[in-house]
């Protein structure tokens, strides 16, 4: 409950003003509906479940660095 102490948002979740800008501003949700939504209803809406694509393996990694070496730095 550290909403309620004032202590500073740690990053786990999202705080209130980004909440709201996504709700109310880019989904341009009315705020009765906004306020009606649970957290899992939100979340959907907002893409939170989309599928992902893969990480990068070590296999693509090896490849791209073939493909773009670091260059050297010049001793000028």
């Amino acid at each position: 409950m550290s909403a309620a102490t004032g202590a500073p948002h740690d990053g786990a979740t999202a705080g209130w003003p980004g909440v709201l800008h996504v709700g109310l501003c880019l989904l341009r949700l009315p705020p009765d509906i906004f306020w009606q939504l649970s957290p899992r209803e939100f979340m959907g809406m907002a893409g939170a479940y989309r599928p992902h694509p893969p990480g990068l393996d070590r296999a693509g990694l090896a490849a791209l660095m073939a493909a773009f070496p670091d260059l050297p730095l010049s001793s000028d």
